[in-house]
């Protein structure tokens, strides 16, 4: 790596030069052109290396305020109201700076102040004609929800049987908010006969559980996605089967061989329900995507985090009840909360050869239908009528396929 200070020099030049690429394309021609190009910010950029390498931070300071108060005295005779370019001057000089400590952080910061520059049409068009106020909004109560609120949380069980963690149960809020977005960007996207399937396939990795609960609430709010919106739900489900194999494989491959055939059943199943239901909102859903509306619903989320939270409490008084004896019990009771951590303490006993892989099969299709059973109450809880009718059906075929699967060639 070089140390040299010629490189810092050269970096701390190239950077300026590079945003001020984009001023120089767009500031115009004759006596109305914009002040400030290519040669501007590269001049500037490196005097703010020459004052850090000459008199470190102090004369760095000096030489930035010398550039905004000419940046300043420029501004108040430019008719243009935009500051991009005397912001983009004021960091030039704190760049080259950078640059003669750091150049790697510089380089980036100066690639993100560049591309800024030149994304200013694709971002104007975005904000004033993609975008809606509704979006805005919920783009602000999502920022508060998961910037503000969630970090703040304490990370600790309390209440009842200290079974509740308030970091966590908010975190369910913040990801079916999260997943809530998503589906609607699909739906902007692709429309509901396609962006609600692939958006709910995609999800279904981060939280099936979540999913389900943020599909409810979308077909709740807009009845003409439900085929979509089952279908999303169902094909979350075949994430869950997915995300359960290569976590058996990473951690006892002899139980994933074990329990493969189940898991393949219960994920064909699942991929035929959603599929269908795919296909048939392809032929009964308009073309024509209907008014963007919300992003996502908050009232769900919160709804969908309370119901957790009783799940959680009544599941650790059962396990207190059952005690800690059973493996089977403490699997099937932990499968309410999170299907993959109860399948991973499951697989890591048969990886220590405290279980047989044929012994784990058992465990892990008790977590997997605990799990089902919290997927239905949410979609009892958060959907219509007509999505749970839908949805519910295709989980217990799922569950249960998985099961005949196991009864007939593994539990024999």
């Amino acid at each position: 790596m070089m140390t040299s200070p010629w490189f810092n020099f050269v970096v701390a030049l190239a950077l300026g030069m590079l945003i001020g690429l984009e001023r120089e394309r767009s500031k115009g021609e004759g006596l109305g052109r914009r002040p400030a190009g290519i040669r501007t910010f590269g001049l500037v950029a490196l005097f703010g290396a020459i004052a850090a390498h000459i008199g470190g931070v102090p004369l760095l300071a000096l030489a930035t305020g010398g550039v905004i108060a000419l940046t300043a005295l420029s501004y108040s005779r430019d008719p243009d109201p935009g500051l991009t370019t005397e912001v983009g001057l004021m960091a030039a000089p704190l760049l080259g700076g950078l640059a003669m400590s750091d150049t790697a952080l510089a380089s980036a910061l100066g690639v993100a102040v560049a591309v800024v520059f030149a994304s200013k049409m694709p971002l104007h068009r975005f904000v004033k004609g993609v975008l809606t106020d509704a979006e805005v909004n919920d783009g602000l109560v999502f920022a508060v929800v998961s910037v503000v609120i969630w970090p703040q949380l304490p990370d600790r069980y309390i209440g009842p049987f200290q079974a509740l963690n308030p970091h966590s149960i908010w975190l369910l809020v913040v990801l079916v908010l999260a997943l809530g977005a998503c589906g609607h960007a699909a739906t902007r996207l692709l429309g509901p006969r396609f962006g609600l399937p692939i958006a709910g396939l995609a999800s279904g990795f981060v939280s099936s559980t979540a999913t389900i609960g943020s599909m409810a609430g979308r077909a709740a709010k807009d009845p003409a996605s439900l085929g979509g919106a089952v279908a999303g739900a169902a094909l979350s489900t075949v994430a869950t089967f997915v995300q359960m194999a290569l976590l058996l494989l990473a951690i006892s491959p002899p139980t994933l061989i074990m329990i493969a055939p189940a898991l393949a059943a219960g994920g064909i199943v699942a991929a035929i329900y959603g599929l269908a239901f795919a296909v048939a909102g392809i032929s009964s859903t308009s073309a024509e995507s209907s008014e963007p509306g919300r992003a996502f619903s908050v009232s769900t989320a919160f709804g969908l985090a309370a119901m957790m939270a009783v799940m959680l409490v009544a599941g650790a008084a059962l396990k207190n009840w059952l005690g800690e004896t059973g493996i089977l019990a403490g699997a099937a009771v932990a499968g309410f909360v999170d299907t993959h951590s109860a399948a991973i303490s499951v697989a890591s006993l048969a990886a220590a050869a405290k279980l047989t892989p044929q012994e784990a099969v058992l465990p892990i299709l008790a977590a997997m239908t605990t799990n089902v059973i919290a997927k239905t109450g949410m979609a009892l809880a958060a959907g219509s009528h007509g999505f749970a009718l839908r949805i519910v059906p295709g989980l217990l075929l799922s569950i249960a396929a998985a099961w005949a699967v196991a009864a007939a060639v593994i539990l024999r």
